[in-house]
């Protein structure tokens, strides 16, 4: 009797458990990660503003234990707030408090070099080897991204002074990451995961790949960025041959603090907000962002990017981050005027991996194929081998369970691709998961993106897949050879923008051209985790060679850092004006850069003010200069209310009755997104130069615009001093909804200043 009381008393306990277990775990189904943005803090240290966040998070939990768990980050530093698993309801209760500025949900960013550096002409500069890039090197660059591979060559601190005294940061350790692994060269690191798996789940989750718990990258994009940077120089670096040469940074003397905020290619923006918040404390002087949200991307508002950036660049830290790799009009990001956003390009270095036909013509193909066949062998299309219930058409996607193993078995497959954003590699696995030893893909628009595949492979254009059909249907047994790759250099034209480069306009606000600027971000070699490349492509390597606007952003951060070591006090806002009005629109053939594959037709959209050109920025003649004050204005003139400057700022601001046009930022491109008639376009330049100088205004026309510059010539006496001018436009022509490009240019005959001009005529 008493052995049964206790198994009905241990089954009502049960019950009791799993009802209780179901209600909190539908409480906490129903929970969302927010985060809570307070602004500026007068706190006198981050513990009395983390036992404030406690007190304010208490009044929807109910108590301060409550408080402490729910809390995943406290941005205790720069500004105030915290990042917390909440209920809808909890997360509108703390919007309507009068001490929270603003509350949303935590999003999801994506992650969007031997020969580079010598495209770019960075020898050429004559102060180069002179300037106070040298080993007492103070400049620091904050890189968030997946971390760091330590061990790298490219990361050794030969030469190098102590660790600049400002510097705030901490050697933060954890898995496989020891005090020791932090040097004169990577003088800082931190790591950051809770955010990530509050909303993508625990890291265990995602094996068999690779992770660690620290600031250690089990990935490569965060050391391949950071190299790009400041790595140092690594004679004899090449991706198995290729791209052999010296690997170096664009400023090696730069000091590293590295902030691992991404795993698995995604980066939460609780955790990116965190990163941002220590490295504004810890004393970087540029922030690199290799990443960014999906398009579209969210308000500047309620965007984490955006409002981090914005606390850096009052803090005069510069945010250069990438502009994202959508390939579209309308779809690029971190497009704040206060964020310097990078597109993508090609630079003068091909690699070829050809096929050779047996009836012996040679079809161009690229890829990074370090794979040698002996012989030849059979070709067949992928939409001959069709599994019986597939159509001809999804197999030759070569996609899985689409293909028959007895019919491809031993032979060269020839793919297609479905969608832009196809995983190349995977076909491969497909193709030799089938018996098949190589793969040709056609596709038109990647063809000149080096990919990597498990098997021989390569990719090829609509010409050459024309001409390979025809071989295949004439030729009654097919046999072709796919060659190693070959790399080839001074090609021409370059640079083109990359088929994948995201572009403009900018939709949140279009008088702002973006993006600014465009830089190397296609097959670029650099640094990398060997761990990442045994899981991923088979072989393991030290450097490895990618795309993408993660490529192209760390080059332009890079020259913000000389930039910074030669003109330690200009303010953010200069650096970006002496990169943008400095680059170039012309490709080595003196052509306007094209678009890749074929070259067609550019616009500001794609390359904003052009291709960086480190040489001239660093002696650009003349600045367009701005604050954060400016930036109030220019957010007020485009209808920002006082509870969306307070969103940004995190103090309430009030805009002036006549807030200034939004045109009249003193950007360094010049934009108007609606146009009626005539308008006025007024800015200020500042001298930067050694005795008195003339300049003379030349205008490029806009199509069916008539422009005049007020006055034409600014004459300076000494450096520093400041000029205005003011830009007439009188419209004759609509523009039929669309925007005419042209550029004001003004020279002194030594340096050229030239801006982009954008115009949306809505009537003439």
């Amino acid at each position: 009797m008493v052995s049964a009381y206790i198994l009905k008393l241990t089954t009502v306990l049960t019950l009791l458990f799993f009802i209780a277990f179901s209600l909190a775990d539908g409480a906490t189904a129903n929970k969302k990660h927010y985060i809570v943005y307070m602004g500026h803090h007068s706190h006198p240290n981050s513990e009395s503003v983390i036992r404030a966040n406690h007190e304010i998070l208490a009044s929807v939990t109910g108590s301060i234990v409550g408080a402490q768990d729910a809390a995943l980050h406290h941005y205790s530093k720069t500004f105030q707030g915290f990042s917390a698993r909440l209920t809808p309801e909890q997360a509108q209760q703390l919007a309507e408090s009068d001490s929270v500025v603003s509350v949303f949900e935590s999003k999801t960013n994506r992650l969007s070099t031997t020969h580079s550096w010598d495209f770019l002409g960075l020898d050429s500069i004559p102060q180069y080897n002179q300037m106070p890039m040298d080993s007492k090197s103070n400049v620091i660059v904050g890189v968030i991204d997946t971390g760091v591979w330590p061990e790298s060559e490219s990361f050794n601190d030969k030469g190098l002074g102590p660790v600049p005294e400002k510097f705030k940061g901490e050697c933060v350790t954890g898995e496989n990451f020891t005090l020791a692994n932090c040097n004169r060269k990577i003088i800082g690191s931190r790591f950051y995961v809770q955010g990530f798996e509050v909303e993508k789940g625990p890291l265990e989750s995602f094996a068999p790949l690779p992770f660690f718990r620290s600031a250690r990258d089990s990935d490569g994009h965060g050391s391949h960025t950071g190299s790009t940077i400041a790595g140092s120089v690594v004679p004899n670096a090449s991706f198995f041959g290729m791209a052999r040469g010296t690997a170096r940074g664009g400023a090696p003397s730069t000091r590293l603090a590295i902030y691992k905020a991404c795993w698995f290619n995604l980066c939460s923006d609780a955790d990116v907000l965190s990163a941002m918040d220590d490295a504004i404390y810890d004393g970087v002087d540029i922030l690199s962002l290799s990443l960014g949200p999906d398009p579209p991307q969210p308000t500047y508002f309620e965007n984490a990017i955006s409002i981090g950036a914005f606390h850096a660049f009052h803090r005069g830290i510069l945010v250069s981050a990438s502009a994202g790799n959508s390939g579209f009009p309308s779809t690029a990001c971190n497009v704040a005027p206060w964020i310097l956003t990078v597109a993508a390009s090609t630079m003068d270095r091909e690699f070829h991996s050809n096929v050779y036909l047996g009836n012996s013509r040679i079809l161009k193909g690229s890829s990074l194929n370090p794979l040698k066949m002996e012989r030849s062998y059979g070709l067949i299309a992928a939409s001959a081998a069709a599994l019986p219930e597939v159509t001809a058409k999804n197999a030759s996607f070569c996609k899985n369970n689409t293909l028959n193993a007895s019919l491809i078995k031993g032979k060269i497959v020839v793919c297609t691709f479905e969608t832009f954003t196809d995983n190349r590699m995977d076909k491969s696995i497909v193709v030799r998961q089938g018996g098949g030893v190589g793969m040709i893909l056609v596709d038109p628009f990647l063809k000149d993106v080096g990919f990597q595949f498990v098997i021989p492979g390569t990719l090829i254009g609509q010409e050459e897949a024309q001409e390979l059909q025809e071989y295949m249907t004439t030729e009654k047994n097919p046999v072709a050879i796919i060659s190693p790759t070959i790399t080839f250099l001074k090609t021409k034209p370059a640079p083109e923008m990359a088929v994948f480069s995201s572009m403009g306009p900018n939709i949140i606000t279009p008088d702002i051209i973006k993006p600014d600027v465009t830089g190397p971000g296609v097959n670029v070699l650099a640094a990398w985790s060997p761990v990442a490349t045994a899981a991923t492509a088979e072989r393991s390597v030290n450097y490895n060679i990618i795309s993408g606007t993660s490529m192209s952003c760390p080059h332009v951060s890079a020259v913000a850092a000389i930039l910074k070591s030669y003109q330690p006090s200009w303010s953010p806002a200069a650096i970006m004006s002496a990169i943008m009005t400095t680059a170039t629109v012309l490709d080595n053939s003196r052509s306007t850069i094209g678009r890749d594959p074929n070259g067609t037709p550019t616009t500001p959209f794609d390359y904003g003010s052009g291709h960086i050109n480190p040489a001239a920025a660093i002696d650009p003649g003349l600045v367009y200069d701005f604050d954060s004050h400016d930036i109030i204005n220019f957010l007020c003139s485009t209808g920002a209310s006082p509870l969306q400057l307070k969103n940004l700022t995190g103090s309430l601001v009030y805009c002036q009755k006549s807030p200034t046009p939004s045109y009249n930022f003193n950007y360094p491109s010049i934009g108007v997104s609606k146009m009626n008639g005539r308008v006025s376009v007024r800015r200020t330049v500042t001298y930067y130069g050694k005795g008195s100088t003339v300049y003379v205004a030349n205008v490029d026309y806009p199509a069916g615009v008539n422009v005049t510059v007020a006055p034409s010539k600014l004459k300076f006496t000494k450096t520093g001093e400041k000029m205005s001018f003011r830009v007439d436009f009188a419209a004759f022509k609509n523009s039929n909804g669309s925007f005419v490009f042209g550029a004001l240019t003004w020279s002194n005959g030594i340096q050229k200043v030239r801006s982009p001009i954008g115009l949306n005529v809505i009537s003439a």
